[in-house]
């Protein structure tokens, strides 16, 4: 599903956020990214999503090799991948089901029928079917995070990624947020969260992949689950 080989990120300014990164992720898996603030995770997450070009190795995703993606291939990607981010980043001046539904708007091919099923569909699935015709602005920051997860779901994608998405929420809310993700990946959906919240992961039996200044250290989990090594 996913694999980095040598994989360096270095910024216009000189900063190196990732140094000959080797990463590999099977179908169908669930892992952790961790590490401190500013040790390249987001950055990681962002080369996987091609949302960030990389400046040296290669990045195969869902089968589909990123340094060779052109931009009218790159919608293809996006259907695969759903993407949270820190922030939830939603239209406020939008309704819940109009957030949702914008990955199917902007993606193409579907008719009002089948974006109303998909939304409703997955609105239910985070407990937030009574909620569609609110602004997001009228409801709680865990409702907020919600919708964003909802949206990121919409497509199906055969992988997802989330960026600190219980960082703001307590930790009840948290420890839910990451029963949710549980639950995606039963489905069959590829999970890759990202987070530094060591006492929330602990609870959970994933794979642990840690970064140190740009540089994957180790990983930590059941034996048959481990799929990278030290570098």
């Amino acid at each position: 599903m996913i694999e980095l080989q040598h994989v360096t990120k270095r910024y216009s300014n000189g900063h190196k956020a990732l140094d000959h990164v080797n990463f590999h992720l099977a179908s169908g898996d669930f892992a952790f990214l961790t590490g401190h603030s500013g040790a390249g995770k987001s950055t990681l997450l962002k080369l996987i999503a091609g949302l960030e070009p990389v400046t040296e190795g290669r990045i195969r995703v869902a089968n589909m090799q990123l340094n060779d993606l052109s931009q009218r291939r790159m919608p293809y990607l996006r259907r695969k991948i759903g993407i949270i981010l820190q922030s939830p980043n939603l239209l406020m001046d939008r309704h819940v089901f109009d957030n949702v539904a914008l990955p199917l708007i902007v993606s193409g091919g579907y008719n009002y029928k089948e974006i109303s099923s998909r939304v409703r569909a997955v609105l239910a699935k985070v407990s937030l079917t009574n909620k569609e015709n609110f602004y997001p602005y009228e409801l709680s920051g865990g409702e907020q995070q919600r919708i964003s997860i909802a949206r990121a779901i919409v497509n199906k994608p055969e992988l997802l990624v989330a960026d600190e998405p219980t960082g703001n929420l307590d930790p009840d809310l948290a420890a839910e947020i990451m029963f949710l993700f549980e639950q995606f990946n039963q489905l069959g959906m590829t999970v890759l969260i990202a987070s530094h919240d060591l006492g929330l992961i602990k609870n959970f039996k994933h794979q642990q992949f840690t970064l140190v200044g740009g540089k994957l250290l180790h990983a930590q989990g059941t034996a048959d689950k481990i799929s990278t090594f030290v570098e």
